[in-house]
């Protein structure tokens, strides 16, 4: 690899950091939406071509739906907007680690890539509790977390601190 290759390299970690970031928080904002509304705060957008197609924020207390999680909503929006269930080349950022529901919907609807910020270490069904999307399915979706870990968890501990009094 020549020096340009090299700079070339490293200019697109760097772009890819900065737009994971963004988008991160901009999942962030719906976990605040959440919080906001005494949902627990969670927040999800959904991105196709390097836009966001669709955002969505926890909602399963004022729905009463068990499955009003965010990035299940989000990847319904998705999939909606595209006019397919298929959201084979979209990418997945969430506040929290999936739980099994949603890591499922993922799989199911061919997300590519899930990027997640806090761990659930209660109910997380990426690498906390299950391993789930390292199973062979018929589709794979790459992930990882951490990103924005700390910004997510300190939201959560604020919101379940707010419970406590």
């Amino acid at each position: 690899m020549n020096q340009d290759q090299d700079m070339h390299m490293k200019y697109q970690v760097k772009m890819n950091k900065t737009s994971h970031e963004y988008f991160m928080n901009e999942a962030l904002k719906e976990a605040q939406k959440a919080f906001d509304k005494d949902e627990v705060p969670v927040g999800a957008v959904v991105v196709l071509d390097g836009k966001i197609i669709a955002r969505a924020h926890n909602l399963r207390e004022s729905k009463q739906d068990f499955s009003a999680h965010a990035e299940f909503i989000a990847m319904q929006k998705a999939a909606k907007k595209i006019g397919s269930w298929r959201l084979e080349n979209a990418l997945v950022y969430v506040t929290l680690e999936p739980c099994s529901m949603c890591a499922g919907a993922m799989i199911q609807s061919r997300i590519k890539h899930l990027y997640y910020g806090a761990k659930d270490i209660k109910a997380g069904a990426v690498e906390s509790v299950l391993k789930l999307l390292d199973n062979r399915f018929n589709h794979q979706v790459i992930y990882e977390g951490g990103l924005e870990a700390t910004k997510a968890s300190n939201l959560l501990k604020e919101f379940f601190k707010k419970l406590r009094v």
